[in-house]
């Protein structure tokens, strides 16, 4: 017979402890221990063991991927689906995670191969509601309602797909274990359980998973760690784009994107980003620039928006949306530094177009010229883009992949570009009037003052 254990467990960082604290040691946080009761059975020993293989004998030839049918989507996870992967998918509650996933049961369907779309949290009448708004029916998607995780063995015995969702973990439970579904252990466990299957049995598997209040995935980390592949879709409600991006993968890079629009069709891919980030100005106002950004390995043109308004009463307030509230202080404070242009007097808001989220710290000189345009009432000419980054002595640091950037605003029509000093370095290879500035000083001199 097993033995219970009860311990408590921390549902923000994973913290175990056997008995109760009012505050976790691991991470701070108030009242967030629970108490978990566990089934310790005997250990018993292996009843095959594993042979160790040298290393020169293995392929050194890449797991035979197949497409996920979303270009998009294949770029994330690194040029398509592994057989054998274990991939999570987190995203706010009605982000479109489930719609998602669906497309690309149809999608692999459609190619000849089977998927099992196991749904913890809907009905199976649910889900055909969805797949037909969708345009989807196959014969190759097998639709199964179940939460004992249990019992996914004998269902992939049975019908051997080539993909597996499960949607959500959070809603599986395993019988080894007496908590409720989407406790901490239960996570652990389901997404153990899930990963050895997926390992032994060469079936590439997507998990749904929940994410908490402030963003980070629910489960608490210990599910990153157990998955190959992690994605992201991020993206407001308000605007119909969306982006997946992978914050773990063994397969790839980890700084790609994918940008999705929300239509009545479900997810349509958006193959020119730069079209959706930019809005058709017809004419000149203050506090409008346009930046190229790096996203993973493509360039992005979006427009920053920023708004600069005499203090009222109390502090002056700082909101962003789309960047670092902090990077936006930091500008500030050298722009007031350097300049003693007096922000410190005056409300600053900024605003990134179309929902995305910038960390490209190539995107500085573009705030800075945002910021200063609204603030002196002088329009940025519509024809020209900012690249540098700002340096606390206010001097404009070179920035990566600026041949690539710098092809892309040939490209969307743009006549002119400000970018950092480069001694030594030709940019005339474009249709382009290059601008080289090499302080803060330099640039306002140049462009806003001169």
């Amino acid at each position: 017979m097993g033995k219970i254990i009860s311990k408590f467990i921390c549902h923000e960082c994973g913290y175990e402890t056997p008995k109760w604290l009012g505050k976790c040691p691991g991470c701070s946080a108030w009242n967030s221990l629970l108490e978990e009761s566990i089934s310790k059975k005997p250990a018993r020993r292996a009843a095959e063991r594993v042979t160790a293989i040298p290393l020169n004998q293995l392929s050194a030839e890449d797991s035979q991927r197949f497409s996920s049918g979303l270009s998009e989507l294949d770029r994330v996870l690194g040029g398509g689906i592994v057989p054998g992967s274990l991939i999570l998918l987190g995203g706010d509650p009605g982000i479109g995670k489930s719609t998602l996933l669906l497309q690309v049961a149809g999608l692999i369907a459609a190619s000849g191969k089977k998927v099992l779309y196991l749904s913890g949290e809907e009905s199976l009448q649910q889900i055909r509601l969805r797949a037909g708004r969708l345009g989807i029916n196959s014969d190759r998607i097998f639709l199964l309602n179940e939460q004992d995780i249990d019992l996914l063995h004998e269902y992939i015995n049975e019908l051997d797909p080539d993909l597996i969702i499960i949607d959500s973990i959070q809603t599986v439970y395993s019988s080894k274990i007496s908590s409720i579904p989407g406790s901490v252990s239960q996570l652990r466990e389901s997404t153990a359980t899930v990963m050895q299957i997926a390992k032994k049995m060469d079936k590439a598997v997507f998990l749904v998973g929940h994410v908490t209040k402030d963003g980070a995935l629910a489960g608490p980390k210990v599910l990153e760690h157990i998955v190959d592949v992690v994605v992201y879709f991020e993206g407001e409600k308000n605007f119909s784009f969306r982006l997946l991006r992978a914050a773990k993968n063994r397969y790839g890079a980890t700084d790609e994107i994918a940008l999705l629009e929300m239509s009545g069709q479900g997810l349509v891919e958006v193959p020119d980003p730069s079209y959706a980030f930019l809005s058709q100005l017809q004419e000149e106002c203050s506090g409008t620039a346009i930046v190229a950004s790096i996203e993973g390995s493509r360039p992005l043109l979006i427009e920053l928006q920023a708004l600069v308004s005499s203090l009222g009463a109390g502090y002056p307030r700082r909101m962003v949306s789309g960047i670092d509230q902090n990077r936006l202080s930091l500008i500030i404070a050298v722009l007031e530094k350097r300049r003693g242009y007096k922000l410190s007097a005056c409300d600053v808001y900024l605003k990134v177009s179309g929902g995305v989220f910038l960390k490209d710290p190539s995107v500085d000189l573009g705030i800075a010229a945002a910021v200063l345009s609204s603030y002196l009432e002088k329009p940025l000419a519509l024809d020209t883009v900012f690249i540098g980054e700002i340096s606390l002595s206010g001097q404009i640091r070179p920035v990566s992949f600026l041949d690539l950037r710098l092809k892309e605003i040939d490209r969307m029509g743009y006549k002119r570009v400000i970018v950092p000093n480069s001694p030594g370095r030709s940019l005339s290879a474009y249709n382009l009037e290059v601008l080289e500035v090499k302080s803060l000083d330099n640039f306002i001199d140049l462009v806003l003052e001169g």
